[in-house]
């Protein structure tokens, strides 16, 4: 006879680690914190603990190289480790298999840097990229996010989510100028989804780096809501925007393959 689901559920909790649940909330007000990283003080307030015991989950965290200790100050940021495994999830995630080879056929059709990311709650995260060839490399880290207002394949997821949750990025992020042709305002920002969405492409056209020019289309999921996107990338100097609509299209249809795959019907327009 099974057990109540209320006893199974006292169960379950009883399984959770307390000191285990504190470090990781350490881990997560660092990353939250970005390059400034936080004094033990602030460490402390963010984690609702005392300074004794961040101070004692910190020294843990940073002997195992989790987070890192910045001078002067300190200030702690993240630590390598997390670099390291953030690589490992990157390479065991399940739609890198499945997008590598369509990466490099977009990149041979394209003669562009392709990528592919998924929707990490309405940002983008790059998990798989095949670069163009020749001398040209364009620096964008896998497993982390990227500004969705200033990036193509962040348009393209948010094209195709709720209204409230481009909104909810633009408070969150206050839409920072990363150039000056950076979307700046959410007006702005809306009125670009809304283009976006109409076409079926996003663009980014020196919003994010001055030189750099990416288009990105969506991909979705088993039931139909945006899983993420498939970009490709250029420097300006060749005048892409000239063929941004047969970019576009092609790109589209290479988004279509993966929803293919994932979903078991395409979906969009050809």
């Amino acid at each position: 006879m099974s057990e109540p689901a209320s006893r199974q559920g006292v169960e379950r909790r009883d399984y959770t680690v307390a000191s285990v649940a504190r470090a990781l909330r350490v881990v997560d007000v660092v990353a939250e914190a970005g390059t400034d990283g936080l004094t033990l003080t602030e460490l402390a307030r963010l984690s609702g603990m005392s300074k004794s015991a961040g101070f004692a989950i910190a020294r843990t965290l940073v002997d195992a190289g989790y987070i890192r200790e910045v001078h002067p100050g300190p200030r702690y940021r993240l630590g390598l480790t997390l670099v390291r495994l953030g690589d490992r999830a990157v390479e065991t995630h399940p739609l890198t298999e499945l997008v590598k080879p369509v990466l490099h056929d977009l990149t041979r059709r394209t003669q562009m840097t392709a990528r592919a990311a998924i929707n990490d709650d309405g940002y983008p995260m790059f998990i798989s990229r095949v670069d163009a060839p020749g001398v040209i490399r364009f620096h964008a880290p896998m497993g982390v996010r990227e500004l969705p207002h200033s990036s193509a394949a962040g348009k393209a997821i948010l094209a195709h989510l709720p209204e409230s949750e481009a909104i909810r990025i633009a408070e969150e992020t206050g839409l920072p100028a990363r150039t000056r042709r950076t979307i700046t305002t959410v007006p702005g920002f809306l009125e670009d989804l809304r283009r976006t969405r109409e076409r079926g492409f996003g663009i980014d056209d020196e919003e994010d780096e001055i030189g750099v020019y990416c288009l990105s289309a969506p991909v979705f999921g088993l039931h139909g809501g945006v899983f993420g996107a498939l970009s490709v990338t250029t420097i300006k100097t060749g005048s892409p925007e000239r063929r941004a609509s047969e970019l576009g299209g092609i790109l589209r249809r290479f988004a279509a393959q993966i929803t293919a795959q994932i979903a078991g019907r395409p979906r969009g327009r050809d």
